[in-house]
């Protein structure tokens, strides 16, 4: 950015940066985990009030990821794996980014509340908060249990989705809601323990660096154990058929073997490679169950219920 930019407080974003600011990666998971909360529910929900439904979820969490950018920039210009990013990178001012997810948040809560539910509205009210403010400005720098509290955000969008249809929630959204939950703390720490200079840097408390990389393999492990049960909990309660049953173990299984190789790591592996591996495979874990779990969702509504 120019000196005279600068002065001015002029943003020189282009369309692209302000997509960034929305954190797309997220945004997508975000908008399938919702839309399997929405099509897993027992209401049939008219598709033009669905498709709004989603909208609003994915603008949401795209408000959510500008705010987080707008207030984290001081912390992400230091890291290596955000120092690009629109606001520490100076092609979008931090007024700008705040006034943009504003806006976004505002205009997602009022959508969904008008066309579809209030209670749904609520409930992504909530999350933007929970996310914006209490994870972002308060947990995030003032705790290692960041990820495990704040976790909750990305927890909420099934339950949202499953909210948008019913006007409520049940066993099934909250059983979608923990498997994120517990699903996030593993797979961020397990990227915490390869990104310990970047997070030290920065002054972000994160497990490995405030309770030491032994301690970290440990609540990997522990929360794994925990994970992978109610990973399989949708089957076994009745609300996912076989095919999920048996997908879920096979996943959950190898997850357990990744965690366990992780917590076997000796303390100053400089390559890290068991909590490179758990990383990479709790995407593709969670995406899985997810995939399984809405394609289920859609067999029934076909007319194959628990075929899947």
């Amino acid at each position: 950015m120019s000196a005279f930019a600068t002065e001015r407080n002029i943003s020189l974003a282009e369309p692209g940066d302000f997509f960034a600011l929305l954190k797309p990666r997220v945004m997508s998971l975000v908008v399938f985990t919702a839309i399997t909360g929405l099509l897993m529910s027992p209401v049939t929900v008219n598709p033009a009030l669905g498709f709004i439904a989603i909208l609003s979820i994915a603008l949401g969490a795209g408000a959510a990821g500008a705010l987080n950018m707008w207030y984290d920039a001081d912390i992400d210009a230091v890291m290596s794996r955000t120092a690009k990013r629109p606001v520490p990178a100076g092609r979008v001012t931090p007024e700008a980014a705040l006034a943009f997810g504003t806006a976004m948040a505002c205009l997602s809560v009022m959508l969904l509340g008008l066309a579809v539910n209030w209670f749904a509205a609520g409930l992504l009210a909530f999350t933007i908060f929970f996310y914006a403010v209490i994870y972002t400005m308060w947990l995030k720098r003032w705790t290692p249990q960041n990820i495990v509290i704040g976790g909750a955000a990305g927890a909420f969008p099934p339950m949202v989705g499953w909210a948008a249809a019913t006007g409520g929630v049940s066993v099934e959204s909250v059983t979608l809601f923990l498997i994120i939950f517990l699903w996030t703390p593993p797979h961020f720490w397990a990227l915490a323990m390869f990104k310990m200079r970047d997070y030290g840097a920065a002054g972000v408390p994160m497990l490995p660096n405030v309770a030491g990389e032994a301690a970290t393999r440990f609540q990997i492990l522990l929360y794994s154990l925990i994970l992978v049960p109610v990973g399989v909990a949708p089957s076994l309660l009745g609300f996912a058929g076989p095919i999920y049953g048996a997908v879920s173990v096979l996943l959950g299984a190898n997850f357990l073997r990744l965690a366990w190789k992780t917590y076997r790591m000796a303390d100053g592996d400089p390559k890290m490679l068991p909590a490179r591996k758990l990383f990479g495979f709790s995407i593709l874990y969670l995406f899985a169950l997810f995939a399984v779990l809405l394609a289920g969702a859609v067999a029934t509504r076909l007319g194959f219920p628990g075929v899947v």
